[in-house]
């Protein structure tokens, strides 16, 4: 095994960071969003094609964060299946989480085909594989009510059939979801940006807010460039929450996940190990996710992180992804990076209000599709009127403006101040928790 030549994100080769060049400063703004990353983009290109005036503030440059570290997967995932839901909520609850998950994939699609996103998506699917042992009667069951409720047919991949999807013995077998697919994570937030700028937003990068204090129904807005002040206010920060946020900081619980990314392997050795081009994640609690990249030549694989040093990390997923395909033992690591995904504590979704401050937020490793959904969600509540006097935006808000996760309370710890000390301890429970289930471990 050897480490990466680069130690970059992949996606960056192609779509790498950016500073706006927007000089404009204005000491007043309608709406101003804090973070430029999927969610905050969202937003603001949904109040912007309302009318509104919107103004974000990025820390960093544009795409230094999440949005363009992830691995490009449109998951949309709830960290609870519908049984767990149910147990927790109530069926109806349970079903309505769900429904909104389905849609905010569908609407995110719908975004990319009607702006004519260049961000490289394809639906080829994504297979879970499943190590530990399994019900099937349980499993057709709850694919058959999947189906009848949503016209989206998951399957159950048995062993015999398992070969025609993934080129490795390392499973028993897989659940296939036809709804999800890939993309290019960094060309999707600077097309992003494009329509934002197009709709009329400014955004001023390398410009870190410093202090947030309320006045009237207003914000006053202190950052590293000047003062605004500012009707509302939208904190689209998630995992890359500072101390100018210590109410949402203490409500997060930020993650390491780490990618890598293959050497060129050619088109048709990994056709042979991905037949079908899908993405792939694993039925454990700390799992890995994988998939070939856009142009079908490499492999990208992450996971959380679960050592200090960047060389025991990156051996780590190598050693992952041997354990997967062992032809890829011998294989050079090209590129590896990691990034901060997000938590609350109860492990689902948020879009929170505290102290008129708009937040979506937690988007539990699946911010490709949440981010983009919360987002607008987030604009809607401002705007407080689902018919938008704009088609083309109205026509993919199939709830809106309400949202499932606007209900839902954010806790804390007593004296957590957003430093997660207990991380290791939990990783080492869940790891405990996948040893003791069986399977591949």
């Amino acid at each position: 095994m050897t480490e990466a030549k680069e130690a970059g994100c992949y996606w960056w080769a192609e779509a790498p960071p950016q500073t706006s060049e927007d000089g404009r400063w204005s000491s007043q703004a309608d709406i101003a969003i804090i973070g430029c990353g999927f969610a905050g983009l969202s937003a603001a290109i949904t109040l912007a094609r309302a009318g509104r005036q919107v103004t974000i503030f990025e820390k960093e440059a544009i795409g230094f964060g999440a949005s363009t570290r992830n691995g490009g997967i449109t998951s949309g995932n709830i960290r609870y299946n519908r049984a767990q839901l149910a147990q927790r909520f109530g069926h109806a609850k349970a079903d309505s989480f769900i429904d909104e998950a389905v849609a905010a994939r569908a609407t995110l699609y719908q975004f990319i085909k009607r702006e004519k996103i260049a961000c490289d998506f394809q639906l080829h699917g994504r297979l879970v594989g499943m190590s530990k042992p399994f019900e099937k009667a349980a499993i057709e069951a709850e694919n058959i009510a999947f189906a009848t409720r949503y016209n989206i047919a998951p399957r159950l991949i048995e062993t015999e059939e398992l070969q025609s999807y993934i080129g490795s013995s390392a499973y028993r077998a897989g659940l296939f979801r036809p709804d999800i697919g890939g993309i290019h994570p960094a060309k999707l937030l600077h097309e992003k940006r494009r329509l934002a700028l197009a709709a009329g937003v400014t955004i001023h990068s390398h410009c870190a807010v410093k202090n947030i204090t309320r006045k009237g129904a207003g914000f006053d807005i202190e950052t590293s460039k000047g003062r605004i002040h500012a009707e509302h206010l939208i904190s689209a920060t998630n995992g890359y929450t500072d101390k100018a946020q210590p109410w949402l900081r203490k409500r997060l619980v930020p993650v390491i996940s780490e990618i890598i990314v293959t050497e060129k392997l050619g088109s048709n050795f990994v056709k042979s190990l991905m037949p079908k081009r899908s993405m792939f994640g694993e039925d454990k609690e700390v799992g890995f996710y994988y998939r070939p990249t856009p142009d079908g030549q490499r492999i990208l694989l992450g996971g959380r992180r679960m050592h200090k040093q960047d060389a025991v990390a990156q051996a780590r997923l190598h050693q992952g992804l041997a354990g997967i395909f062992p032809e890829l033992e011998g294989s050079k690591i090209e590129h590896y990076w990691a990034g901060n995904v997000v938590f609350p504590f109860d492990q689902m979704p948020k879009l929170a209000v505290h102290d008129g401050i708009i937040y979506p937020t937690g988007f539990c490793g699946s911010g490709t599709v949440w981010a983009h959904w919360l987002g607008r969600k987030a604009a809607l509540m401002i705007l407080a009127n689902p018919e938008i006097n704009n088609a083309n935006e109205a026509a993919d808000n199939p709830q809106a403006p309400a949202s499932n996760f606007a209900e839902m309370p954010m806790r804390t710890l007593p004296f957590y101040s957003g430093k997660p000390w207990f991380m290791p301890l939990a990783m080492s429970y869940y790891r405990l928790r996948d040893r003791l289930a069986g399977g591949r471990y």
